[in-house]
């Protein structure tokens, strides 16, 4: 076997800590999407002040106690050398003085995350790493542009709530069905498109052919996030098509179609 020159191996910047918390409850917000609190000792003090900021997750080894991984300076890893079951989420609300932490994760049936949301018990142990950075909001810009689809929802109400109130915004959202809708914060000059993805189509498709047809500038300021083919198309069309310059758009891939969480 041929060994890996450490002289080679990248040297990242360490993530903030681990918190260890327990499953306090868990509550559907729609039959797909389901939401967790957490809480701990360890949350207490624990922030996310940009909107659309991350945190990872450590999942618990099935059957087993939940073992805190150590930094080898570029991932993750357990004793052993494995690496852990470690999933991305957008803090959905962060309260600070109780030491309590919301997670979203849609549920679709396959994948570690997928399946520790459907059957969360209170009490039952994994822990927390963050927040990783969010969105900066341009308060100057008058026209904002946000997409995502059913993983994107706790990143787009927190974009949404943080735009200037004199701000036109955009928003398009791609699910499964109408059962997926939810509360968007309220703003004074926001139009919301719930866009139902068509059977037998790829996910994306519709958010797709949503942005395509949008009236959006290269003035607008644009927040795209969800499946990463179809938001790699979206950005294609922002750069090439609209000629929007690449510092007036975050576009994220939060998941990718056909890779299974193990």
């Amino acid at each position: 076997m041929a060994r890996t020159d450490p002289r080679r191996t990248p040297i990242r910047r360490e993530p903030p800590r681990f918190r260890r918390a327990t499953v306090r409850r868990a509550q559907g917000l729609t039959p797909r999407l389901q939401r967790v609190t957490l809480g701990g000792d360890d949350l207490v003090g624990f922030t996310a002040d940009e909107p659309a900021a991350s945190v990872r997750l450590l999942l618990p080894s099935p059957d087993a106690d939940l073992v805190i991984p150590e930094w080898n300076g570029n991932e993750f890893l357990l004793p052993d050398g494995s690496r852990p079951a470690i999933r991305t989420l957008t803090p959905f609300r962060a309260d600070p003085a109780a030491g309590e932490l919301d997670v979203c994760v849609v549920l679709h049936g396959s994948g570690r995350a997928s399946t520790w949301a459907e059957q969360a018990d209170a009490g039952g142990e994994v822990a927390v790493s963050g927040p990783g950075r969010g969105y900066e909001v341009d308060g100057g810009t008058r026209q904002f542009l946000l997409a995502g689809d059913e993983t994107a929802l706790p990143a787009l109400t927190q974009v949404l709530r943080a735009l200037p109130a004199a701000a036109t915004v955009a928003v398009h959202v791609e699910v499964a069905d109408a059962s997926a809708h939810i509360p968007m914060p309220p703003h004074r000059k926001v139009t919301i498109e719930w866009h139902e993805l068509p059977a037998g189509a790829m996910p994306g498709d519709a958010l797709v052919d949503a942005v395509g047809a949008a009236d959006v500038t290269p003035e607008h300021r644009v927040w795209v996030a969800g499946e990463a083919a179809s938001v790699q198309r979206i950005r294609k069309h922002l750069f090439d098509t609209v000629g929007i310059a690449r510092e007036r758009t975050v576009v994220r891939g939060y998941w990718k179609h056909g890779r299974r969480g193990t």
